[in-house]
């Protein structure tokens, strides 16, 4: 027995010995020299791959790499640009008036009835292998309609034997915008498709009667497919299987960036109907669950909550790689692989891992390329703990890790209601003065470079106007310098004294902050939305304003309750945040512009600010296309607002990457949602680094060996000792008479 129990111990040492796959790796060791790329994903699977309704970054390394919208942003370059994807070329409208008649192209906005986009698509795009294109020898589809019991065993699409694909064509763009109408989708943009596109809306609104009368005729039973291909709207047309007409009320420029987004991805009518059939739902196929798109990748292994993995298209076309970028960005080597044919990663692997500490530790390890495709903080996070650790600075640059950021099309603000009567546009042309200078006082005296140092680690930039960088209009130093807040020495923004800031306050009628007539101190309201009053950052705002003999008192409540004083013009301080739809400065610049109030129009212009010439610009600047005549508008309009202070600019917050070593083409953004397209890895150093740095650590385990060895040992001689004292007694008691 003691032997039996020897030998299986040295086997199990020996089998723990000769095993290749360390007890922490998310993924068998023999993957490590394959062209896999690995990556993480926490708290849940993707809850909509359906592009109509997905709208959650944790869904967006999925949606758009798997479809295709019709134009997409230049990998490389800033400020960014619009880059065909399955559009042969980014076009410019044809304009129209009210009569019909075609205008000039450079026609006052206020002239165009209709905006109309012909736009191409590229000939042989070929969709993912899918079953819903499946067809027999006869050419009648495999799946459609399913007979009882053939769902039996089928919860993915590689539980199907046959799949097909077919060629993109410009009806399936129109099948995906007549979706967005439909009640029968939830789709968080149709409202404003529904603003923009003629007769979007009254399509929509037939749609709803039709399933009103339907839920009447037939209860609550399931609804069957609604076959879209039989009713449309002018708005969006196929003119040919390779044009797509699309006509827009009025002059809208913004609206190409839409086309960007994968709301507008196509839907081949056969995917619908395919998962409209009974019981796909009881089998978590949908959609949501199974997508059908041109894209590089496809999905092929989706375990929820556990694992998702893309694979390379087979019928993807590849697309070449940009030549053009930033001289940075030839520096960092992100232009070698110009011209070459993308996708170069062959399978994408996402794996769950809950918690942040063991998905950093495997990072570290090698184990995971990347920690998450779709999140901007790890490599801010890591920056920041490499400054504050000389000896994670040093483990990082050990193993080469890229720890690269980039400031975002996204900004902080920190708004004064005009609507109040002290900080805000004031009722006479005295007042209003005195005003001014009050909130110029104040921005010079709140220190946004201190606050980022402290409360932001460095990782933002402040902002001197309200468009941040890599938005067309935005001016670097010295062009965008705030003069009113900072003066310009030797090429640095030098934040004015607070001796200048006192003159301010004294100018707008606080010597020292107190009311010149009545004596009494100046008292401010910050309305905070965060439950409470007391914290390091609100009382390092109040020291702030102390600064300058300004008592700041803090309003805390929840963040329901602050909409509400938002929304009512009750707040007279506020700090908020916005985050780019699309990179145009008109998507910033409207939270400035008056008939956007809040109050009075329910609009995203927080502080009611309101200025008559600001909005006669932003009215001709918002009908502009990109070039110097609107990157000229809206540098007047930041001039403005500058000297208006109805913001403190507050910063530009970075967001980064963190990239393994063989990880290459790696540049952050947000905006630019394709970015598994452009990676290129190196699985030979990978595999050769992990080896290094996951060396096995066998000496507890020979110990364990050895104790147990000994433990035998000693247990088989007490054992010898016990039978060999039985074994004299039972002689002894033979020996008796």
């Amino acid at each position: 027995m003691l032997l039996r129990f020897l030998l299986m111990t040295i086997l199990l040492a020996a089998m723990a010995g000769c095993s290749r796959v360390p007890v922490n790796s998310p993924y068998a060791t023999q993957e490590l020299d394959q062209n896999v790329l690995h990556t993480a994903f926490t708290q849940r699977s993707p809850k909509y791959l359906d592009p109509a309704s997905s709208y959650s970054t944790d869904e967006t390394p999925f949606t758009y790499n798997i479809y295709e919208p019709l134009y997409g942003y230049h990998y490389l370059e800033r400020p960014y640009r619009l880059v065909p994807r399955a559009a042969a070329d980014v076009v410019q409208p044809v304009y129209y008036d009210a009569q019909g008649q075609r205008l000039p192209d450079d026609a006052p906005g206020e002239q165009v009835a209709v905006s109309v986009y012909d736009i191409a698509l590229k000939p042989g795009i070929l969709y993912a292998p899918h079953p819903a294109f499946a067809r027999d020898d006869a050419g009648a589809y495999r799946y459609w309609p399913l007979k009882p019991g053939q769902l039996e065993g089928k919860f993915g699409l590689n539980d199907f034997k046959h799949t097909g694909t077919r060629e993109l064509v410009a009806g399936d763009y129109v099948y995906a915008f007549r979706r967005l109408a439909s009640p029968r989708v939830v789709s968080p943009i149709y409202g404003i498709m529904a603003e923009h596109i003629v007769g979007m809306r009254e399509y929509g609104d037939t749609l709803k009667q039709h399933d009103e009368a339907y839920r009447a005729q037939n209860g609550a039973q399931p609804k069957g497919w609604l076959d879209l291909r039989q009713s449309g709207f002018d708005g969006v047309q196929a003119l040919d299987d390779h044009t797509l007409r699309i006509k827009v009320l009025g002059k809208y420029p913004q609206f190409k960036y839409w086309l960007a987004m994968t709301f507008t991805a196509p839907i081949p009518w056969e995917a619908d109907r395919f998962y409209h059939q009974p019981d796909m739902d009881a089998h978590d196929l949908s959609l949501n669950t199974w997508p059908a798109g041109t894209g590089p990748y496809m999905l092929v292994q989706s375990i929820k909550n556990r694992r998702h993995v893309l694979e390379r298209n087979p019928n993807f076309r590849g697309e070449p790689y940009p030549c053009e970028g930033t001289p940075a960005d030839r520096e960092a080597g992100l232009l070698d692989d110009c011209g070459k044919l993308t996708p170069f990663i062959d399978r994408i692997e996402f794996s769950l891992e809950k918690e942040s500490v063991p998905l950093m530790g495997k990072f570290l390890q090698g184990y995971y390329d990347l920690p998450q495709a779709d999140r901007g903080d790890y490599g801010v996070a890591m920056q920041v703990a490499a400054g504050d650790s000389e000896e994670k600075a040093e483990l990082y640059k050990d193993h080469g890790l890229q720890l690269l950021s980039a400031t975002e099309a996204q900004m902080y603000y920190f708004g004064f209601n005009w609507l109040d009567p002290v900080v805000g546009a004031g009722d006479t042309p005295q007042q209003a003065e005195k005003n001014r200078k009050l909130r110029q006082a104040i921005s010079i005296a709140y220190n946004w470079e201190q606050y980022v140092a402290i409360f932001e680690n460095e990782q933002a930039q402040v902002a001197y106007g309200p468009v941040p960088p890599g938005v067309l209009g935005y001016q670097p130093l010295p062009e965008g310098l705030n003069p009113e807040v900072y003066r310009l020495e030797d090429g640095r923004a030098v934040r004015r004294s607070l001796d200048d800031a006192r003159q301010l306050l004294k100018e707008a009628g606080y010597p020292e902050g107190r009311d010149a007539q009545t004596g009494r101190p100046l008292i401010l309201y910050f309305d905070s939305m965060g439950g409470m009053g007391s914290s390091a950052t609100l009382d390092w705002m109040r020291r702030q304003l102390a600064a300058i003999d300004i008592q700041l008192e803090v309003r805390a409540t929840d963040y329901n309750r602050f909409q509400e004083k938002m929304r009512n013009g009750a707040a007279q301080m506020y700090l908020w945040g916005w985050v780019a739809d699309y990179p145009d400065a008109e998507n910033f610049l409207f939270l400035l512009y008056g008939p956007n109030s809040k109050v009075k129009n329910g609009g995203e212009n927080a502080s009611n600010y309101s200025n008559p010439e600001f909005d006669r610009l932003f009215e001709k600047m918002r009908f502009l296309d990109d070039g110097p005549e609107k990157e000229a508008l809206v540098h007047q309009m930041v001039h403005i607002v500058q000297r208006d202070a109805p913001w403190m600019f507050g910063y530009f917050p970075k967001s980064g990457g963190a990239y393994q070593a063989w990880v290459k083409n790696a540049k952050p953004t947000q905006m630019v949602r394709n970015t598994l397209q452009y990676y290129r890895i190196e699985p030979a150093l990978r595999a050769e680094k992990i080896k290094l740095w996951n060396v096995p650590v066998w000496w507890p385990l020979w110990l364990l060996l050895a104790l147990l060895v000994l433990g035998g040992v000693l247990a088989w001689r007490v054992a010898r000792r016990r039978e060999m004292a039985t074994a004299l007694i039972n002689t002894d008691t033979r020996s008796q008479p």
